[in-house]
This record gives C-alpha cells, structure tokens and sequence, in this order.
C-alpha cells in the first residue's frame, strides 16, 4: 500500500475529528490536506501508529486554528434555520457525546462554549476513544490534567439545555392534519389549520410561501404524498420525515401548533438541500 492510499484509508476518520473540533467543513478540509503535507515530509518508516500519528496532527493543527480564532463559519445554503432532527422512537442518547459520528448542529453549538483545549479533551477521549495519554501531549498537559479537562467540559454539555419535545397533544394535531391529507377530507383540514396559517415550501425550483387554511388546505390534499413519512422532532417542533423506496431523504414537514392549530408548516422538499442536512436514515 502507498502512503497516499494509507492516507485516503484515514482521512473520513481525520475530517470527522476536525469537523467537530473546528464546526467548519472548510477548515477541516484545510487541516486535513495539511496533515496529509506534513506526513508527505516524514522519512519514510518513522511513523509505526499512522493513524495514532494523524489523529495527533489533526488535533494540533485544529488546535492552533481554534486559538488563533481563524476559523470559518459554515455557509448557510438558505435563509433558513438549520434542524436538528430526531426520530421520535429514537432512543435520545444519554449525553450527546454518545451521538458519536452522527453528530449534528446542536453539539457543534455546544462545543462552540467550551474552551480550546476543553474541546479538543473532550472531542478526542468522549467522541473517537483517543487516551488521555495521547491527548495530553497534543495540549502539553499531563494525562490527569487532560481528564479534567474533557470532564470539565462533559458537565458543561451534559448541562447545554435541550430543545423542548412537542407535548402529546401537538403530535395528535400533526397526525389529525395528516391523517386528513391522505384521505382528502377537506373539512377536517380546516379544523386544525389557523385560518392564517403560513405554509413555507422549500423546493427546486425556489421558495414558495402559501398564506390561509383554506389555501393551505387545498396543498395539503394535492402534495398528500409528502405526508406519508416517519414522526420526528425538528428544533423541538413536531416534525414528519419521509425517504424514497431507496432510502433517499424525500421531505421533512416542521410544524408550528399553537392553541391545537397549524399555524406554520415548513417543507422542504429540495433533494439537493436535504441531502446537505444530517438527517437520520430510513427506519
């Protein structure tokens, strides 16, 4: 095997680490290639743990970015928000570093309160199983000291506040509404619909905002299809999450219940768009 494809072998696992060190797709790709120039420099046969190796380098040159406050925020590929989104018979994880490679906006918030060095304790030992005594060099630390470091910094994500869960009884206004959009009864729609709800659609061809319950209503029975899809929660709001027979992500329905009534519904339905978002897989 050549070096290169012994790098290609390490380099999903590298990007995922500078990823959740630096939040920037970005500068992870920049710290990735710099680890890769920097291995191209070693003599050839010094280096006997390769991935242990880049593992290090990343987390070095990811912890120089952090300090020196260069890194790049993501681009935004809307005027939208960006979702966190669960599938309601999802087990929730019981500390989110448990979420592991699937990790999604709300940690990468969290991780944005924690110091550099507390990141990186916490991003190397809690998310990739790297040793305190590995990364205690990264950070000239000892290995105890490097321990409390990415303790200090599980409390503080232990503590981030989660988004709320939609009560009970906003699921069941969701699922009236949807049930409603499948078998076409008009009437019923109208009961759970404010009449000034404001239907937002995200799709291909541009954004399209709808305003009225009898308006709405009226999409709702023609795009039926996007209905048919998988409970979940978005940002805390009750949410439907649909995916083609191959598994593809097809539409993510937001809802906004207030007073037992729609008020606002967001689609999405641009396939380009969802495929950018961390989305959970087919169930």
């Amino acid at each position: 095997m050549t070096l290169a494809d012994a790098f290609e072998s390490h380099r999903d696992r590298l990007r995922a680490v500078a990823y959740r060190m630096l939040g920037s797709h970005a500068d992870a790709e920049d710290v990735v290639q710099e680890a890769w120039l920097r291995l191209s420099r070693q003599e050839p046969g010094t280096i006997d743990n390769l991935g242990g190796w880049l593992t290090t380098v990343v987390g070095r040159i990811s912890l120089d970015v952090l300090r020196s406050g260069r890194t790049r925020p993501e681009v935004s590929y809307d005027d939208g928000p960006e979702y966190t989104v669960t599938l309601d018979d999802a087990p929730a994880p019981e500390d989110l570093a448990a979420i592991g490679d699937s990790v999604g906006i709300a940690l990468l918030t969290v991780l944005d309160s924690l110091r550099p060095d507390e990141r990186l304790a916490f991003v190397l030992h809690d998310v990739f199983a790297v040793p305190f005594a590995e990364v205690g060099p990264i950070l000239g630390k000892s290995a105890d000291a490097t321990k409390m470091l990415a303790s200090r910094a599980r409390r503080k994500v232990q503590g981030a506040q989660r988004p709320a869960s939609p009560d009970r009884r906003q699921r069941e206004v969701v699922q009236a509404f949807l049930a409603a959009a499948r078998d076409g009864h008009f009437e019923r729609l109208l009961e759970v619909l404010h009449p000034e709800v404001k239907l937002t659609a995200h799709t291909p061809d541009g954004t399209f905002v709808t305003l009225g319950a009898t308006e709405v209503a009226t999409r709702a029975r023609v795009g039926a299809a996007a209905a048919h899809g998988h409970p979940a929660t978005a940002n805390g709001l009750p949410a439907i999450l649909s995916w083609t027979p191959e598994g593809t992500p097809l539409s993510l329905l937001v809802f906004t219940v207030t007073d037992d009534r729609i008020t606002e519904i967001t689609a999405r339905v641009d396939p380009a768009e969802l495929a950018r978002m961390d989305l959970p897989g087919r169930v």
